[in-house]
């Protein structure tokens, strides 16, 4: 038996106290807003049989909302909502000519128009891993819903676009198995490395990638490791393949600082130590960066430089923050850092228990972040 299938996955929610009964009850009550509430909800049914995520603050549907939608439900076990999301994703998403064939245009309008021909590989990680999950939890079916031969398709074409022939680029680096921020770039976005996915796909992609997945785990692991202010533990959005920040200005920005984008990356070490413990130093990121915020929230309002100088750039999304550092908490246990004990760790935690989902035009973000964190910190964010 494979080892992850023997593990248990820790209740951080009770562990500080918080009733069995109250937990279930704070899950179902955010699923049911985020799905189903009829102002602040983030997904939509579409037709009889398919449905998408509206990023409410742009007001299109993203391959990044969409397949974290399906990893929400794949959780929860909604089959329904699972097979909606992922109908709209192939109808509408999906490039089957061009440059790009074999990838999902990273927004669509709501209408299912694209905005863009051209993906983000943040969403074609998440689409695979969702997929695995629902082939094992619920079983192939037919046509675009034989999950597993869905995910292993994705994740050809992320390895081998550009060879023999086949036109476009891959999504991840050849020389270094790290991510990219898009295909073909020379840069990485560190809150897109989830070594704790590529071991999965180690183990269940076409088995001739097997080696690389493995090997992009490690890289991953290592990387962040680098890309993570030694003192602060604060990484930037945008970052070179050894970890410094990105000082080009792109036309939508400068995206070298602490910001929007880099507040996934504590919550991914979080939960690849839930599932795999394989510490390269990266499990003493979160206890640096609760350290740094210290016990105000108010530290959470700015953007900043990673090695903690504070900018005048006010949070766009300050649950979305302290979402991820709550998540962040499941790799205290596993940290070598001195005096890394769970006290600290336990104030984030209790920060996120008493805060409602975000309401109003930039819920989006927060939301999905704020679902996931309720996911792991209780022990429903697992392998399947």
């Amino acid at each position: 038996m494979e080892k992850y299938k023997e593990r248990s996955y820790r209740n951080v929610f009770k562990e500080i106290g918080k009733s069995d009964e109250a937990i279930n009850k704070k899950i179902e009550e955010a699923f049911d807003i985020f799905f189903y509430d009829e102002k602040e909800r983030i997904y939509h049914d579409a037709g009889e049989d398919m449905g998408y995520l509206e990023d409410t603050g742009n007001n299109d549907a993203r391959t990044e909302g969409m397949s974290y939608g399906m990893m929400m439900c794949v959780q929860l076990d909604k089959k329904e909502e699972f097979d909606r999301i992922w109908k709209w994703a192939k109808t509408y998403m999906y490039m089957e000519t061009g440059e790009h064939e074999g990838y999902f245009a990273w927004s669509c309008k709501t209408d299912g128009t694209r905005n863009a021909n051209s993906p983000a590989p943040d969403g074609e990680e998440f689409f695979a891993m969702a997929l695995f999950f629902a082939s094992h939890r619920w079983g192939d079916g037919e046509g675009i819903f034989e999950y597993s031969r869905e995910a292993k398709q994705i994740l050809r074409a992320c390895l081998h676009k550009g060879e023999n022939g086949r036109p476009g680029a891959a999504m991840w680096s050849k020389e270094n198995a790290q991510i990219l921020f898009v295909p073909g770039s020379d840069f990485t976005d560190p809150s897109y490395h989830l070594p704790h996915f590529y071991e999965l796909f180690a183990l269940w992609a076409d088995e001739e990638d097997r080696p690389f997945w493995k090997k992009a785990a490690v890289a991953s692991r290592e990387y962040l490791v680098k890309a993570c202010h030694k003192e602060t533990g604060l990484n930037p959005e945008y970052a070179n393949f050894d970890g410094s920040p990105m000082t080009k200005d792109f036309p939508w920005g400068n995206f070298g600082n602490f910001f929007s984008d880099a507040y996934r990356t504590a919550a991914n070490i979080g939960l690849d130590a839930e599932w795999w413990n394989d510490d390269r130093g990266q499990f003493n990121v979160p206890i640096r960066m609760m350290r740094f915020f210290g016990t105000d929230l108010e530290a959470v309002r700015c953007e900043y430089k990673i090695d903690g100088t504070p900018l005048q750039r006010p949070v766009l999304h300050p649950l979305g923050l302290l979402s991820t550092m709550a998540q962040s908490a499941l790799a205290i246990p596993y940290s070598t850092e001195k005096g890394s004990d769970f006290e600290t760790a336990t104030k984030w935690v209790e920060w996120f228990w008493n805060q409602p989902l975000r309401k109003g035009v930039r819920r989006y973000y927060d939301n999905c972040l704020y679902l996931f964190a309720l996911l792991a910190l209780s022990g429903r964010y697992r392998i399947w």
